[in-house]
């Protein structure tokens, strides 16, 4: 039998306060290969179940957490270019609409 509505948001939750309630002190964090010391980057440490933990290399206090299946979404998405940017006119530093 299918989830409901309510049980699948109930589910997330839980598997959200899990996730949030590791103790991830001494995970090895990750980082794209060729990138150095001091520049900004996205890091990533992996944590049991498959869930991974991102954040900044500027901002390593704040940690964004992922179960296992949204990190997949979030990947696959990101191969199939569903996060691509559109390309932005350079013109000085201005955005358009501003």
């Amino acid at each position: 039998m299918a989830e409901t509505a309510e049980e699948i948001k109930a589910r997330k939750e839980r598997e959200r306060d899990e996730l949030y309630a590791l103790d991830i002190s001494g995970v090895e964090w990750h980082c794209a290969p060729g990138t150095e010391e001091h520049e900004e980057r996205v890091e990533i440490a992996y944590l049991p179940e498959g869930a991974v933990a991102m954040r900044s290399s500027l901002d390593p206090e704040t940690v964004l957490r992922y179960t296992e299946a949204e990190w997949r979404a979030f990947v696959l998405g990101a191969r199939d270019g569903e996060f691509d940017l559109e390309p932005r006119q350079r013109d000085g530093g201005s955005r358009a609409g501003q």
